[in-house]
Order: C-alpha cells, then sequence, then structure tokens
C-alpha cells in the first residue's frame, strides 16, 4: 500500500523534503513507518526525538494502523515564546 508523508520545521530540513510517497507493508504502523523514514533518511534517527504524528489530519499514537492513501504528518517539538 502506498502512503504520503509530510514533514514540517526541522524534519523537513533533515529530510530535505517537505512530502514523500512511500510503499508500505500492509498492517504497517505509525511506528514501523517512522523507523522505514529514520533508514531512508539517516538524518532524521534523532535519539530521544519527540514527535507529534497525525493521519489524515487526526491525532494518532505510534500504533495505530495506516490503510491505502492516508497521509500521515509528523510534528517535531515547538519552541518560541516567551
Amino acid at each position: 500500500m502506498k502512503v504520503r508523508i509530510k514533514f514540517f520545521a526541522i524534519l523537513r530540513e533533515r529530510a530535505g523534503t517537505g512530502e514523500v510517497s512511500k510503499e508500505i507493508a500492509d498492517g504497517s504502523t505509525v511506528a514501523d513507518l517512522w523507523r522505514q523514514l529514520q533508514r531512508d533518511f539517516p538524518k532524521l534517527d534523532v535519539p530521544g526525538i519527540r514527535l507529534l504524528y497525525a493521519v489524515n489530519k487526526d491525532y494518532v499514537g505510534l500504533e495505530h494502523k495506516l490503510s491505502d492513501n492516508d497521509e500521515v504528518v509528523f510534528v517535531p517539538p515547538v519552541s518560541g515564546g516567551r
């Protein structure tokens, strides 16, 4: 099955792109996809990084099972303000 992945902020910089499509195995979870992306884009392999995950605009956990044509967004931590 195929999913579309979007990266924001520092993840976009590290991946060198804002969006990719990827073929993944049936039954894959967000965690499985993240591990594959870290292999494809080694600069994403940041120990201890805390992310938020959204599938089709709904926040989900790492164990969420993906479906064909899902849009997966990885949201890095946000800093700033006062």
